[in-house]
């Protein structure tokens, strides 16, 4: 039997909490066995909170560095009993909790052992600003050349904000193969509750090669291009029917003694859950048969809470939020459900129960709930900390989506009618920092140059009938408004306080009104999350504030990897048949 901080433990490494006199309130934060000072106010943050800190200009600098050590290779994995060829960090699927304190340096040494056949790759810190290390942001071909195989390449970055996120691959489609992990930032808490159950990972999962579902969702065959998914996890679990496989179809697969990830709950007490979508292409509607659940942050942002039923992420979202027991159960189980009503994991209380003795039943799965690809409302969703945005921001980009077919005939995703390609040789970021901001020979670049503008404002359409989950680098962009048809051009939800995050998603057949303060010189992309839309095109680069770009002391380690990319390629032809990221 297993109780919600040791599941935590067993599944993501060892977490180290400390707490203070208020019992219901355990501040949780990592020690460390030689601080380098005595810890201000008790707490790595000193005397920081969520409602009396900016966190974009107050970020605290502990001088405690985090280490990590990745190994990535291939390996074979059957997390719903199908059992695939994938790539793993350090052997185990999903890859490792990464865990700091707010204002923590975390550095992590990968080494890239990706063999039979070699691939480059790259690392993405989902949501860190990067403020102080633009170039580690793990972007290929915008801020860095990929590792190459057999090459070693440390990141080493600021933890500058706080919260729930992941980290993942951002090479091709990589991390569909399994190269992903949840990364955990401790910080000021805003609300009470007693346990901490550490990340639950949610992601759809495909049984073909990443590299085949890129080839179909840039087929010229039009029935090809909308890949399904095979199955959906929870905690890197989940459930394939094997006599559903296809004919001819000889992989190992073993559907027998399938055990989904359990959770136990205690009566009358507060839970923290740390939902995160690490998927490829799904939104996850996220639900606990019989339990409410109260949001407090989504991505790196806490927000007023509000209480839910179901949770909506989209891909690279992460919401926070408190499960509260129910006040006299002693002995129940539930299903905790994503996406579909099938995909379930177990909550329960007392001793861990007979899976198949479980039988509650899912009652907010309506076609009104699970067919809407749509976050919650603005209004609700209100930062805790507020910031008022420029009201007049100096420039103002529209951005159209589309969709359709190259000059030779494959199906393509596009931004203002231009599909990007990256070119993994050249960054865009080191040819910033050279001074060069102009590629009228590489349009496929996608970069819009903001210059020294103080605020941004981009207004994106998207007529097609898909929605897309939208992610800046960088930032965490306001939303000044978002819906359905056309904006008005005018209304913005809580001038005063808009909501913040670093991915929203923008309906189908809708519009986003997104704005950033530009304070972080560097080559930002901004793309749709889905691994196959911006695997199509579905990318811009922002590039803000070029003369202060020219200013950073980017590490010789940055021209040494590209060097050692380029005697790669020099003799091996990457076979990169998508936009590369």
């Amino acid at each position: 039997m297993r109780g919600l901080a040791s599941l935590a433990t067993l599944l993501f490494g060892s977490l180290i909490s400390a707490q203070n006199n208020h019992l219901t309130l355990p501040i949780n934060f990592l020690k460390t066995s030689n601080p380098v000072t005595p810890l201000p106010q008790g707490f790595p943050w000193g005397n920081r909170t969520a409602n009396n800190s900016n966190p974009y200009t107050d970020a605290p600098h502990t001088g405690v560095i985090r280490r990590y050590d990745f190994t990535i290779q291939r390996g074979q994995a059957s997390p719903d009993g199908y059992q695939r060829n994938v790539i793993l960090v350090n052997g185990v699927f999903p890859g490792p909790l990464i865990e700091a304190n707010w204002g923590d340096k975390i550095e992590v040494t990968v080494h890239n052992e990706i063999r039979g056949p070699e691939e480059g790759t790259a690392l993405h810190w989902h949501g860190l600003l990067q403020k102080e290390s633009q170039w580690f942001d793990g972007v290929p071909g915008v801020q860095q050349c990929p590792i190459p195989p057999g090459g070693t390449f440390t990141y080493s970055f600021l933890a500058d904000l706080y919260g729930t996120s992941w980290w993942h691959s951002h090479y091709s489609a990589q991390y569909n193969a399994g190269i992903f992990g949840p990364m955990i930032i401790h910080g000021p808490p805003t609300v009470p509750y007693d346990n901490d159950l550490g990340p639950i990972l949610l992601n759809d999962w495909y049984h073909p090669d990443y590299y085949s579902l890129v080839e179909d969702s840039m087929s010229t065959d039009p029935n090809r291009v909308f890949v399904s998914s095979d199955s959906n996890l929870i905690q890197g679990k989940g459930f394939f029917d094997c006599s559903a496989k296809a004919a001819g179809d000889n992989a190992t697969c073993n559907d027998d003694n399938y055990m989904p990830p359990t959770f136990k709950l205690t009566a009358g007490a507060k839970h923290r859950l740390r939902l995160i979508n690490a998927g490829t292409e799904g939104m996850q509607k996220f639900a606990i048969d019989g339990h409410n659940m109260t949001v407090i942050a989504n991505d790196f942002v806490p927000i007023i809470p509000y209480t839910t039923q179901v949770v909506t992420l989209g891909v690279g979202q992460r919401t926070d939020v408190i499960v509260e027991g129910l006040p006299t159960e002693t002995s129940g189980s539930y299903w905790m459900r994503s996406t579909i009503a099938g995909s379930k994991a177990l909550v329960y209380y007392g001793l861990e129960p007979n899976v198949n003795s479980t039988t509650t039943a899912s009652t907010i799965f309506t076609d009104s709930v699970a067919n809407v690809c749509a976050n919650d409302p603005l209004n609700e969703t209100t930062p805790w900390y507020p910031i008022t945005p420029d009201p007049n921001p100096p420039t103002t980009e529209q951005i159209d989506i589309g969709f359709g077919k190259n000059a030779s005939g494959n199906w393509l995703w596009s931004m203002n009618n231009s599909s990007f390609h990256a070119n993994y040789n050249e960054p865009i970021l080191l040819l910033s920092n050279q001074g060069n901001n102009s590629y009228p020979d590489s349009p496929e670049w996608n970069v819009y140059n903001f210059g020294d503008n103080s605020s941004i404002r981009i207004y994106i359409t998207n007529p097609t009938t898909v929605s897309h989950p939208m992610h800046l680098h960088g930032h965490n962009m306001f939303v000044l408004n978002e819906g359905v048809g056309a904006w008005d051009g005018q209304t913005v939800v809580r001038p005063s306080n808009p909501q913040r995050r670093d991915v929203q998603t923008l309906q189908a057949g809708g519009y986003m009104v997104l704005q950033i303060t530009a304070d972080n010189p560097g080559v930002w992309p901004l793309h749709c999350h889905i691994a196959f839309h911006v695997g199509s095109g579905l990318y811009v680069s922002v590039l803000e504030r070029p003369a202060d770009i020219a200013k950073l002391r980017i590490p010789s380690i940055m021209a040494q990897t590209c060097r050692d990319w380029a005697a790669f390629t020099n003799t091996t032809v990457v076979d990169q048949i998508d936009s590369g990221l």
